[in-house]
């Protein structure tokens, strides 16, 4: 039997269109695998947002990534303020969980759908819309754009994408337990304030900033008064509630830049960077009255601070750590001159009182 030249050549075509189908789908995968291999490489969570941000894009000729987290306790939020990774209009937080059913989405964006998944970003034309999925959770979304429209269309597979978005799912649990781990050695357990560990570490590096710059740094050292009565009188459980309130009311006094710790006890400090003395005082005197009045509703007994004041002296011939640990003593003797004034007070630390 002859065989049908036309066929043949049909054959042909098809197998070359397999062939090229097939090697475009092995670059396809290789491009994915090359991806995740980079996720799962990235050295914590500030370069693995700079992996999903920069390398991610150029590899697939990306328009627009974004990430969406779920973060009802701004736990995140907090990481990522530490981190320095804030503000970023590439991340999103949301307090309310996505479903954990939560499907790709594929398909042309409306202006609306553009604003709310890209804000403050060139609006794509197209996007896919990739569930984070981890242990039958949904972590956030990965949203990818791109400017022309046929890119990503409505009923198109979505394995590849869905894999690399599971992989990132991985990644950013992994990144953030170890970014919780890190803060564990760095945080007081109790009332959630940073320790004297970084206390420490932060107040050289605010000298040596202070320096300079030329700008002014100050310090303040705060105790709770009569806290072991409370202790004695009503037990260590009200008063580890006692240090929480007190710790939280702190914190609602904090500016963006102040750093508040926890020393150990009953004590507490304050770096101020960029205030001068009667600024310092101002906010001391403040933070008291805040003590003094946020807790008569919260607890049954008067709970006051008393609050030693310090500032950097101009000299600069010793070093960060010893000009700090000079810091740290001026506003703990301060504290106890407010101390043996009659407590619920602030006072300052005067340079001319420097032996």
């Amino acid at each position: 039997m002859n065989d049908d030249p036309q066929a043949a050549s049909r054959l042909r075509r098809q197998l070359k269109a397999f062939l090229a189908q097939a090697q475009k789908n092995e670059r396809k995968l290789q491009r994915f695998q090359e991806q995740e291999v980079a996720f799962m490489a990235a050295a914590g969570l500030g370069e693995l947002l700079d992996t999903l941000f920069t390398d991610y894009p150029h590899r697939f000729r990306l328009d627009a990534v974004t990430l969406r987290l779920v973060d009802p306790d701004h736990e995140i939020r907090r990481i990522l303020t530490e981190l320095e990774r804030l503000p970023d209009p590439r991340l999103q937080f949301v307090e309310v969980p996505l479903p954990a059913d939560t499907a790709p989405w594929l398909g042309p964006l409306t202006p609306a759908k553009a604003q709310e998944h890209f804000p403050g970003l060139p609006p794509p034309a197209s996007a896919a819309l990739l569930p984070l999925r981890r242990q039958r959770r949904c972590l956030g979304q990965l949203a990818i754009g791109s400017a022309r429209r046929e890119r990503f269309i409505t009923g198109s597979a979505t394995d590849f994408m869905a894999r690399l978005a599971d992989v990132l799912a991985v990644c950013i649990e992994n990144a953030l337990n170890h970014e919780r781990i890190k803060r564990l050695g760095l945080v007081d357990p109790l009332t959630g304030l940073h320790n004297r560990r970084y206390f420490d570490a932060r107040l050289t590096e605010e000298i040596g900033q202070a320096r300079r710059t030329g700008r002014p740094l100050a310090c303040l050292f705060l105790d709770i008064d009569h806290f072991k009565q409370v202790n004695d009188t009503h037990g260590h459980g009200v008063g580890d509630r006692v240090l929480q309130i007190v710790a939280n009311t702190l914190k609602s006094q904090m500016r963006l830049n102040d750093v508040l710790a926890r020393m150990g006890g009953e004590e507490f400090a304050v770096l101020l960077a960029d205030t001068d003395q009667a600024t310092a005082m101002d906010i001391a005197e403040r933070i008291r009255l805040a003590v003094a009045h946020g807790t008569r509703d919260a607890l049954p007994f008067p709970v006051t601070l008393s609050i030693g004041c310090s500032t950097l002296a101009d000299e600069a011939t010793s070093t960060p750590e010893a000009a700090g640990e000079r810091l740290l003593e001026e506003a703990d003797t301060a504290l106890y001159q407010a101390k043996q004034a009659g407590r619920n007070r602030v006072a300052l630390h005067r340079q001319s009182e420097a032996s």
